[in-house]
């Protein structure tokens, strides 16, 4: 069965963030949660309505005709103000027919005092730019905002002159300036949360990979305590020099293993393929499988060689622990381009078990992860001769289109193994 993974595309990742912010922000309303950031309510509208106070002075100075409509008509325009600014900072109450309606009604009752009384009461038209900006934020505002802002200078014209033409200049004002602000301030409320995201999500990939690195470390140490083990263990009974040199490379990967997690916790670990290759060769060595390591080709950046090393290490302790093999091939062939990573071995032809689903950094699948990450890919099946093949390609210059690679930690090659599948 072929197993193969080529290169994903990778999205700009705040963009990314962005669209999970929104979703966020969706799931915060649907659960009763907040998003981050103090948000705008229907009483930063309010103190506006303070426009209005010629108007009701007028009904207490005689200076009004029918002063009953006149506060009947300044009583629904503040209600509705105040009812379509509340509603217009909610999404789903913004959009609903209600609001609309009562918006309208609001036009309707402003035109009516302004035609009837004209004067200070022609600032309610400001009053409803106000409300319609903060209500119908989108695309077609500015066509609103127009339309709003003629009528308006109309019904100013009509009762002031052209000294009444302010009075539009000042509608469309109101109108498209609180759109904007609103607008706005959700914009940021999303930005932060979108900041807040990418922080949780770097966290997140850094806690991964320094798990996975950690993984592949101590499942390293381990394999190799476990082969030298087992050769000192067949070693002893008729060799015992043999198995106590052995044992002292056991004590060495461990003291060795002590100062790479000491390494990797602070972040210094270094290694080039080469050194992987000649642990691989002790490795095999020591289990009695006969290693053939060929590599051609200019020098690999540093990141590549990292990566490479890791495909190294998987491939052999697979071969090792898994195969049955008695040989095992390890080539690496680069060009200016591309290089590729074969190994190949005259085993079994079994992959090793597949890590756990959604477990990063193990097996074959950790392997493909990082290597798609970088732009390349991971092929492993069974060879058609017997045994089996792992063969890795990446470009050449992998250190110019990652992210953060993984590092390969330092470790003597006459005391290494490969990691654990």
């Amino acid at each position: 069965m072929t197993w193969s993974h080529t290169v994903p595309r990778r999205e700009n990742a705040g963009w990314s963030a962005l669209r999970q912010a929104r979703a966020r922000r969706r799931s915060c309303k649907e659960h009763g949660r907040r998003l981050p950031g103090p948000p705008l309510t229907g009483f930063s509208l309010l103190p506006w309505l303070l426009l209005g106070m010629g108007s009701f002075s007028n009904l207490f100075q005689d200076s009004t005709a029918n002063p009953w409509i006149g506060a009947l008509g300044l009583l629904t325009f503040n209600s509705l103000y105040v009812y379509v600014v509340f509603r217009a900072f909610s999404p789903e109450k913004r959009a609903a027919v209600s609001t609309r309606a009562a918006l309208a009604l609001m036009g309707a009752v402003t035109c009516g005092l302004a035609i009837g009384y004209g004067g200070t009461w022609l600032l309610f038209f400001p009053l409803l730019g106000l409300a319609t900006g903060a209500l119908l934020r989108g695309p077609g505002l500015g066509r609103t905002g127009t339309a709003l802002a003629v009528l308006a200078g109309a019904v100013a014209a009509a009762r002031e002159g052209w000294g009444g033409l302010d009075i539009a200049y000042a509608t469309w004002i109101s109108t498209m300036v609180t759109a904007a602000i609103l607008s706005l301030s959700e914009a940021v409320r999303e930005l932060r949360a979108a900041r807040e995201e990418l922080a949780r999500r770097a966290v997140e990939e850094e806690r991964m990979r320094f798990s996975r690195d950690l993984h592949d470390l101590l499942g390293h140490t381990l394999s190799v305590i476990v082969v030298k083990s087992e050769a000192a263990r067949r070693l002893a009974a008729r060799d015992m020099d043999a198995a106590l040199a052995q044992v002292t490379d056991i004590e060495s990967v461990g003291r060795q293993a002590l100062t790479e997690i000491r390494e990797a916790v602070t972040g210094y670990r270094e290694g080039s393929l080469a050194t992987e290759l000649d642990r691989a060769r002790s490795a095999l060595t020591a289990a009695g499988v006969e290693p053939v390591v060929r590599r051609s080709g200019p020098p690999l950046v540093p990141q590549t060689e990292a990566l490479l090393g890791w495909v190294v290490r998987e491939a052999v302790t697979n071969a090792v622990r898994h195969s049955g093999a008695t040989r095992c091939e390890i080539t690496v062939d680069g060009t200016a381009e591309r290089v590729r990573l074969t190994v190949a071995d005259n085993g079994t032809g079994r992959p090793s078990t597949p890590s756990p689903a959604g477990v990063g950094g193990t097996g074959l699948k950790g392997l493909t992860e990082r290597l798609a990450a970088a732009g390349g890919s991971l092929h492993a099946a069974p060879s058609p001769r017997g045994g089996f093949t792992v063969t890795a390609e990446l470009p050449a210059e992998t250190g110019l289109r990652t992210a953060p690679e993984p590092t390969v930690p330092s470790r003597s090659p006459a005391t290494t193994a490969p990691r654990t599948g």
